[in-house]
């Protein structure tokens, strides 16, 4: 119907009418991802109250809701990463499907049980004598007697022209995600830590040639996998150096290098983009609400995701668990672990009334 009126109501104005369609595919497809929403009362009380709408909050709200307990998903986008990705092929079960319809999938799967979801944002989490109270930007505040949180970490972005367009088409933030789609293709790795060196060994072994670009004269990375990279025929070291734009038509075709020192401008014909230059954990929102945070600022868990205040679990890639190696598989896994936590929590809890 939308699509039907800006054809309607632009037949002469054809660049404001590609621009408006190509609006209205994108949010039509971002509308289909979205789980089926609930109408909670604020006040109300729950079990268990999980934050985020990633992997690792589906996982969580499977299995509580699995345990039977009485959940509440509050998250803001549905998939989180995974809404960055397009092919995911490291899913045991799931051969070489598009991330949105893995999502879909997780979507349908929670439905199954009738978990309601909420589409906002936690600003706060007060603890009132071991019930807790989340206060959210739009719905009011719930309560719950435990609290899981799932609320991921962004990404570092380049920022530059063509990264947002060709995320999914070419433009990845996981080499090992993503890196046997790209078999026999030319790619950039962009950083100078353990994640890009990593990125670009792991690409080495796929991708005709790898360009690997860094900023500095000398990487952060460990010195031992600087040396490995160095050893590969097909990666080639640009430094000092930087992406000023990524260009293509329906995938990636060419990125635009600068030279920070000389100014030299030139143009590299590569198929992928990976931008491996770190994440930001959510170091505010857990120090604010009195979670300990490691030195890196990502959620301390132990090995059952209980943080250092009771009640309270966290999972995926806000945790410091496993922090080298992130997956959407770990993530699920994680989330199903800090449910069974969250379950025995509230089994011990009850026992002891």
């Amino acid at each position: 119907m939308i699509i039907s009126l800006i054809n309607y109501l632009t037949p002469r104005y054809n660049n404001y009418r590609a621009k408006l369609l190509k609006f209205a595919k994108g949010l039509l497809e971002n509308m289909s991802l979205l789980p089926k929403t609930a109408s909670v009362r604020p006040g109300e009380k729950f079990d268990v109250i999980i934050v985020g709408l990633g992997p690792a909050a589906y996982g969580a709200a499977l299995y509580t809701a699995r345990y039977m307990m009485k959940t509440l998903v509050i998250g803001e986008i549905p998939g989180g990463q995974l809404t960055e990705a397009g092919i995911v092929d490291d899913y045991l079960g799931l051969i070489e499907i598009q991330a949105s319809d893995m999502i879909k999938i997780f979507n349908k799967h929670i439905e199954k049980y009738s978990v309601p979801v909420i589409l906002d944002s936690v600003e706060k989490i007060e603890n009132n004598n071991n019930e807790f109270i989340v206060k959210t930007k739009r719905k009011g505040e719930f309560k719950a007697d435990s609290v899981i949180l799932a609320i991921g970490v962004k990404r570092r972005k380049l920022n530059v022209p063509g990264e947002q367009e060709f995320t999914g088409k070419g433009v990845s933030y996981c080499s090992v995600c993503d890196a046997p789609l790209f078999k026999n293709r030319i790619v950039a790795v962009v950083g100078g830590g353990d994640s890009a060196l990593e990125g670009a060994e792991i690409l080495s072994s796929y991708a005709t040639k790898v360009y690997l670009i860094h900023r500095r004269d000398s990487f952060r990375a460990q010195p031992i996998y600087v040396e490995t990279v160095k050893k590969k025929p097909n990666v080639e070291f640009i430094l000092n150096s930087v992406i000023k734009e990524i260009r293509g038509d329906k995938i990636v075709k060419q990125i635009v290098v600068q030279n920070l020192k000389t100014g030299e401008i030139k143009e590299l014909n590569v198929n992928g983009v990976f931008v491996e230059i770190g994440f930001d954990p959510p170091t505010d929102f857990a120090r604010n609400n009195g979670i300990e945070t490691d030195e890196n600022g990502y959620i301390k868990v132990d090995e059952w995701m209980r943080t250092n205040i009771p009640g309270i679990f966290a999972a995926g890639d806000c945790t410091s668990m496993w922090l080298g190696f992130r997956q959407v598989i770990t993530a699920v896994a994680q989330g199903s672990v800090a449910a069974t936590a969250a379950y025995r929590y509230l089994m011990e809890k009850k026992g002891k009334k």
